[in-house]
């Protein structure tokens, strides 16, 4: 039997709804911040996982990420929040572009050359490469969290999938309308010996989701 220290837990938690009335494909950008719906989302996942024995936070550097991480992290008080870069949201060519219903940067031809080659993918960072950046994350967030402990790490649609994606076996490419990946989610990674042994989903803001918009969904990973 494998000795219960051995274990850590890393919880990927996805950011809240954005304040994005414009249907902006934000990606990286700047002052991209939680709207009321997505803030009361955050509090939703500060709740469910108030009697977690946390023992590292860790978040992308974007706004809507550490917005999501303040009411964790306020329940923790003696644990400081490490701002990792390797979490972020992937590179996308993309963003700044409006894809919303009446106004689909999709109608634009200079558009379509970045969506040539969904296998790589063209538009943006490479698959691959977010699986890197992903692993070596949760492994040294797992290392910080220390034998038997559990991290949580607020991060982006996109580099959870992925994570989830290779953890399991998964292709890497994929229909984004069909990544389990809900606003506010929480995917949990099992490691045992630095390996991931087991992966676990959750939604404790189910009920506060939006109708889905599966044309705007195609490239806004948020």
């Amino acid at each position: 039997m494998t000795d219960a220290g051995d274990r850590v837990v890393v919880h990927l938690v996805r950011h809240g709804e954005v304040d994005n009335p414009d249907g902006v494909l934000y990606g990286r950008l700047p002052d991209y911040h939680l709207s009321g719906r997505g803030r009361e989302m955050a509090e939703r996942v500060a709740e469910h996982t108030a009697d977690w024995p946390i023992t590292h936070l860790r978040s992308s550097p974007l706004e809507r990420a550490q917005e999501t991480m303040a009411p964790i992290a306020a329940l923790r008080p003696d644990l400081r929040v490490v701002t990792d870069d390797r979490v972020i949201e992937a590179a996308n060519r993309l963003e700044g572009r409006v894809f919303s219903a009446g106004a689909s940067a999709l109608r634009d031809p200079r558009v379509w050359w970045h969506l040539r080659n969904p296998l790589r993918p063209s538009w943006g960072e490479a698959y691959r490469s977010i699986v890197a950046r992903m692993r070596t994350a949760i492994r040294d967030a797992a290392d910080a969290a220390g034998p038997g402990g559990q991290a949580l790490i607020v991060s982006h649609q996109l580099p959870i999938w992925m994570a989830r994606s290779a953890a399991e076996g998964r292709r890497l490419v994929h229909d984004p309308r069909r990544r389990e990946t809900s606003l506010a989610s929480i995917t949990s990674f099992v490691l045992r010996d630095g390996r991931i042994a087991a992966v676990s989903y959750a939604e404790p803001a189910a009920d506060l989701l939006p109708v889905k918009r599966s044309r705007r969904k195609f490239v806004a990973g948020a």
